[in-house]
Parts: C-alpha cells; sequence; structure tokens
C-alpha cells in the first residue's frame, strides 16, 4: 500500500501543536480539546484533527487529548526522540543568538558544534561552544553525527557553506543567508530570510495617504 505523503504545510504544524502542549502541560492541563487547541492557536479544529489523523488515532471523542500522549507522539513524529546534532556556520551576531538560544532547548535538537572562517574567532566561547575553524567541520560532522546544518554567512559565502555541509555528510539545512542555495535533491533545506519576510509586510501596510 502507497505511503500517504503529507503535506510540508501539516508538518509545519506539529511545532506549534507541541509548544502549546507544552505550555499545558508545564500548567498540569491533562487533557484539551480540538476546539481549545483551534481557539488558542486561531486555527481551524477539523483541521487540527485532520492533521494529528495523518499520524494515527490520538484522542477520544467528547473527551479530547490526553496531553502527555499527545506530546510524547508528536516528539516521535518529529523524531524529537531521539538526539538530533545540528551544527552551525557563522559566528556572527545571529550566530551568537542561536547558540545562546541552546539552553532554552529542552528537546533532542541541540547546536554541538559552531565554526567561521574568521581566524580571530577559533576559541571564542559560545554558551559552552567553541568557535572551531571550518577545515575541522568535515572532521567534527562525522565525530559528532550532526544531521543538520544552520547557515548563517553573508550572502556571497553561503553556497560555499552548503557545499561543506554536504560533502560532510549532512541531510537537511537551514538557511538564513538572503540567498537561494543549490544542494543535491535528498538534502532538505529550508530558507529563514529575515529580508524577504520583512519586504512582504510592506504589502499589508495601509498607504500614508489614507492617513492623511
Amino acid at each position: 500500500m502507497k505511503p500517504i505523503k503529507i503535506s510540508e504545510a501539516v508538518v509545519r504544524r506539529l511545532p506549534v501543536y507541541l509548544q502549546y502542549l507544552n505550555e499545558l502541560s508545564k500548567r498540569e492541563v491533562q487533557t484539551v480539546s480540538s476546539q481549545d487547541l483551534g481557539h488558542k492557536l486561531d486555527l481551524n479544529p477539523a483541521q487540527i484533527r485532520k492533521d494529528l489523523a495523518y499520524f494515527g488515532e490520538f484522542g477520544r471523542k467528547g473527551v479530547g487529548y490526553d496531553v502527555t500522549y499527545l506530546i510524547e507522539k508528536i516528539r516521535q513524529i518529529l523524531k524529537l526522540d531521539q538526539p538530533l546534532n545540528v551544527g552551525l556556520v557563522g559566528a556572527g551576531n545571529l550566530g551568537h543568538a542561536l547558540c545562546n538560544y541552546n539552553k532554552y532547548l529542552k528537546d533532542n535538537m541541540k547546536i554541538v558544534a559552531v565554526f567561521d572562517a574568521d581566524p580571530h574567532k577559533y576559541g571564542e566561547r559560545i554558551n559552552n561552544l567553541i568557535v572551531q575553524p571550518t577545515s575541522e567541520l568535515a572532521r567534527l560532522v562525522q565525530e559528532l553525527n550532526i544531521r543538520i546544518g544552520i547557515i548563517t554567512v553573508p550572502a556571497p559565502e553561503a553556497q560555499n557553506v552548503a557545499n561543506h555541509f554536504v560533502e560532510a555528510g549532512i541531510e537537511a539545512l537551514l538557511n538564513f543567508a538572503p540567498v537561494i542555495l543549490k544542494v543535491p535533491d535528498e538534502i532538505r533545506i529550508h530558507h529563514a530570510d529575515f529580508t524577504t519576510e520583512l519586504l512582504s509586510l510592506a504589502y499589508y501596510m495601509e498607504t500614508g495617504g489614507e492617513h492623511a
């Protein structure tokens, strides 16, 4: 039987569900309905039920979802029940911020190595991580079983960094550089372009003349 293809939109909503469920767990809430989830997350409850139903029957009619159980299942779906080590290239301001964010992560996905091409940054400590030269990338990707790469370098350097990650055996990339990168089809890549997102907001702004 041919497996069901899960859309990217569904996969991107799962972490949103997980974040809110973790909040409920901290407040010791034991069950939650799709209606409650929909109201809080501004989503259609039917869409939430459909998203979760792709992966199994996790709720009970008239009762809702067991919060702890659903957290466990979504973590399994997202493969967060196993260590997922991340490497980052680019120890600038954004790279610092992302490495410092590490200490707030409770899941198994963590940045375990940070690299930079600037010799002046070698040996710098960022949240218990030591900045390594990019020449060490291939070795540490293998040694630390790094499966995901983050790129926070200037646009002209991004493709070269992506190539090094791919050659080292990385499986997925998160690119913060404002440039579209070319990688093999088997490498999953997501682009987090702040510039594009910010400029696209301009479309939704009211024109100045309407305030005159």
